[in-house]
């Protein structure tokens, strides 16, 4: 089984939206008994609460369920237990580094997809949408990379 922990800030938006598409991706390729899928945050901010509205709202545009989570932070028994622990931007891939204590599983969203940009926050740009278009992307890549191994 190959387990991923998807990881942003406050675990409400990109990582959660990831966590989903990411699931959903896997179910539609008949793959879902392959893969452990969790987010999680590099902050504290939002533990507890549920995805944001945002988030919610574009996986519905796109028919994509929601999978039911509580925001939590990243710990270090997590750089132990997850094989990919993917990070949506170069900040968190600081922070996660600095939680983990270095480690060579921790990679950025979109260099699956051959690209070095963030994943866009839609925390500060309130477009869910392209922060959608990003992890799509992103998550279809790394399935793709995953399936061939």
């Amino acid at each position: 089984m190959i387990k991923i922990l998807f990881v942003c800030h406050g675990n409400i938006c990109r990582s959660t939206m990831a966590q989903s598409v990411f699931q959903h991706i896997v179910n539609k390729n008949g793959a879902a008994c392959r893969f452990e899928i969790d987010s999680a945050a590099t902050s504290t901010e939002e533990i507890g609460n549920p995805p944001h509205h945002g988030t919610v709202n574009e996986l519905k545009r796109h028919n994509i369920p929601l999978v039911p989570h509580r925001a939590r932070q990243l710990t270090k028994a997590d750089g132990d237990y997850y094989d990919y622990i993917i990070g949506m931007d170069t900040a968190n891939i600081r922070n996660m580094q600095r939680i983990l204590g270095g480690s060579d599983k921790i990679y950025k969203l979109m260099t699956f997809a051959d690209l070095s940009k963030d994943v866009a926050d839609p925390w500060y740009t309130g477009n869910f949408a392209e922060t959608y278009a990003d992890i799509s992307l992103g998550c279809e890549k790394l399935f793709e990379k995953l399936d061939r191994e």
